[in-house]
């Protein structure tokens, strides 16, 4: 009779796409996102993702919390919110194993880079994360070429950086709303798929 193949004792009831084989339920429960890398649109975890705990958050412990996103702003970017968020969404999933806390470093880092151009410098902050660096410089890029285009279409820059800058401060807010703790988790991920368009959105359209 076969086995679970991560505790190796009881009985496998599901095929696990992460570990290519067979598990039991408790180990499904267990590991999933802990030791296990699943995929996004695995039944199990999706039907997991509506009973996750999300995090007690307190607004007044969020990081950048000088920056203030004045109401109706959102929604009188949606546009630009919906190619930012697109734009974080694919430079994350094209990084293999990176997580939400990855994306967390991410947004860290591009948020101080574009805090630095309030004061007039120029200054990238690059993460020592490697995955963290990934997701920040294909982010960036996809932002400046977005901005490079929306430019020559219009011949306005109509993309402020302070415009930007309070955006990703949202989505950074968002990550720690939706980071469900597990070490490989990408709850936060899986909700830019749920809220977001699932075609690449530039800031063309913005």
């Amino acid at each position: 009779m076969s086995s679970c193949q991560i505790c190796e004792r009881r009985r496998p009831r599901r095929y696990c796409p992460g570990v290519r084989g067979d598990i039991c339920a408790p180990c499904c429960g267990e590991e999933r996102e802990v030791s296990v890398d699943c995929p996004l649109d695995c039944p199990y975890l999706v039907e997991a993702r509506r009973h996750d705990r999300l995090p007690d958050v307190n607004p007044d412990e969020f990081p950048n919390a000088d920056i203030r996103i004045k109401e109706g702003f959102i929604d009188e970017h949606a546009n630009l919110l919906i190619a930012v968020a697109r734009s974080l969404l694919e430079s994350s999933l094209e990084t293999g194993g990176a997580t939400d806390f990855d994306v967390r470093e991410a947004l860290e880092a591009i948020v101080r880079t574009y805090r630095t151009r309030q004061s007039g410098l120029i200054y990238e902050t690059r993460p020592a994360n490697p995955y963290a660096a990934a997701i920040q410089q294909a982010l960036q890029t996809r932002i400046d070429d977005g901005s490079r285009r929306l430019h020559e279409a219009t011949g306005m820059h109509v993309v402020r950086d302070s415009e930007v800058l309070a955006l990703l401060v949202f989505l950074q807010r968002l990550e720690i709303q939706h980071n469900n703790g597990r070490r490989r988790g990408r709850a936060f991920l899986h909700f830019l798929l749920q809220h977001f368009p699932r075609q690449p959105e530039s800031l063309t359209s913005a």
